[in-house]
């Protein structure tokens, strides 16, 4: 006579897959970072700033810099609120009037 033992058998929840959530920077609002004309500063500074500052090419620092001159401000970047608070610090450090404000989108 042979005998079978049945193995004990485990069961394992069931696991039903999280939704995908969206990364912390697409949650976080973005802010705007501005900078103000000022009577003080000479549009070829202001546009080798925006280059040191942000990096770009001088014909985008440029088109910035007149719209600053032309229009009384310029929205340069979208930002996280760390990083267009270390812009808008780093554009003060070069003497320039640089705010940041909060997205509405």
């Amino acid at each position: 006579m042979c005998y079978y033992f049945a193995m004990p058998t485990t069961v394992m929840p069931e696991t039903i897959p999280d939704h995908q959530t969206d990364s912390k920077v697409s949650l976080e609002p973005g802010y705007l970072v501005i900078c103000w004309d000022d009577p003080v500063n000479l549009m070829e500074y202001v546009t080798h700033v925006f280059q040191i500052v942000f990096g770009w090419e001088q014909e985008k620092a440029q088109k910035h810099m007149l719209e600053v001159h032309e229009q009384g401000k310029s929205v340069l970047v979208r930002e996280g609120f760390e990083r267009a608070e270390f812009y808008v610090h780093r554009l003060q450090k070069y003497t320039l009037q640089a705010t940041m404000e909060r997205d509405g989108k």
